[in-house]
């Protein structure tokens, strides 16, 4: 079949728009991450000189673990991706900054995967990469983005160290900005690491609720775009467009996280629901069969993608978070004590499911959906 010959699937309604389809190929971009993971693997022995170690269970979590003694450091960077696009569309559609929230959505990338290894966040660093010198004249935009910063800095009580603001014209598009976050953290006592060593059969799940798509598959919400009447301005919910509805800042997890440990609760391990969608609840590699019991409620964006993008359940809960941004695997006399906490916190949660013997793969008997040990390569 000839390229004119083959059906636009972005723009032809009654097809299915993949993440793949999208531009996002994860069977392509996971080989990379486990080779650099090996490569990185070999450069521990450099920590030996100063006295410090590496803790090899967090070699291929969502955040790394250095043992410095008395207690433990943990670090991570991230970047936001391609949600600064929506943002930009929606200026020029609607003359609003959306880049307070945008600010948002890029600490909580680094610190709620920071959190799922037990650590209390304590530093941020910015790297904000532009793609000329004059997107930092916008003075509105570059404001929203400063106070979105710091308040979700607040938010998460920790300092905002510093940061770069390169001007890359030639690798950034003109007009436009790579946004990432680094954070540092601290476990301390030690014995709230959390790197799934007491993981096992009978530990309740327990999900907090998403506030939407968060700031992983957006490269399929721009797709869909073009399938749209009305773009962005799009009425998913009666007043609340569809770029609005994308835009809404992702949570931040770590006052819950904290709260938990206040309470005396470590849980056994933990899962930032991002690429990947509910495939992330398979992350630890030990062999274990997930079944959840219960789901919660999809919010009204992401119904909305999976409706026009065409997705079955399987392909959306594999993509998507659906309503469900983290994942805390807790001893089962815990989990209804998590959910009160995560509440007090403002953050909706509920006991969705439980851990067996068995193998490895994750069963969502309300949908009908299970996947397999190789659902999720990522060591």
């Amino acid at each position: 079949m000839t390229d004119a010959a083959r059906p636009d699937t972005a723009s032809d309604t009654s097809s299915t728009l993949s993440y793949e389809q999208a531009g996002v190929n994860y069977d392509l971009i996971d080989p990379l991450k486990v080779a650099a993971q090996r490569a990185a693997a070999a450069t521990a022995v450099n920590l030996v000189p100063h006295g410090f170690a590496e803790v090899p269970a967090s070699r291929g979590e969502s955040a790394y673990v250095l043992d410095v003694g008395p207690f433990y450091l943990a670090s991570i960077v991230e970047c936001l991706g391609s949600k600064a696009l929506v943002a930009d569309e929606m200026k020029a559609l609607t003359g609003r900054s959306f880049y307070d929230a945008i600010a948002q959505d890029t600490i909580a990338m680094a610190i709620n995967d920071l959190i799922t290894v037990g650590a209390t966040p304590l530093v941020v660093q910015a790297y904000w990469a532009a793609g000329g010198s004059d997107w930092f004249g916008d003075a509105q935009r570059a404001q929203a983005l400063v106070a979105g910063w710091k308040k979700a800095c607040d938010t998460c009580g920790v300092a905002w160290g510093g940061g770069e603001t390169p001007a890359l014209a030639g690798i950034v598009e003109p007009g436009r900005i790579d946004l990432a976050a680094s954070c540092t953290g601290i476990v301390n006592p030690k014995a709230r690491l959390s790197l799934g060593d007491k993981l096992g059969a009978g530990d309740a799940i327990v999900l907090l609720a998403s506030s939407g798509i968060h700031a992983n598959g957006l490269s399929l919400a721009r797709k869909l775009v073009e399938r749209l009447p009305q773009g962005y301005l799009t009425e998913v919910a009666k007043g609340l467009s569809y770029g609005e509805a994308l835009l809404a800042p992702t949570t931040l997890y770590s006052p819950v996280t904290e709260a938990l440990a206040k309470a005396g609760i470590v849980p056994h391990y933990c899962a930032n629901i991002t690429g990947h969608g509910w495939r992330k609840l398979l992350r630890h590699p030990a062999t274990r069969t997930y079944r959840v019991h219960a789901v919660p409620p999809v919010p009204p964006v992401l119904k909305f993608i999976q409706q026009h993008a065409r997705q079955d359940d399987h392909e959306a809960y594999g993509t998507l978070n659906m309503g469900a941004g983290f994942a805390l695997f807790v001893a089962p006399e815990q989990a209804q004590r998590c959910v009160e906490i995560a509440r007090a916190q403002g953050v909706a949660a509920m006991v969705a499911g439980r851990v067996e013997a068995g193998a490895k793969r994750l069963i969502v008997e309300p949908l009908g959906i299970e996947w397999g040990d190789d659902a999720l390569q990522l060591r």
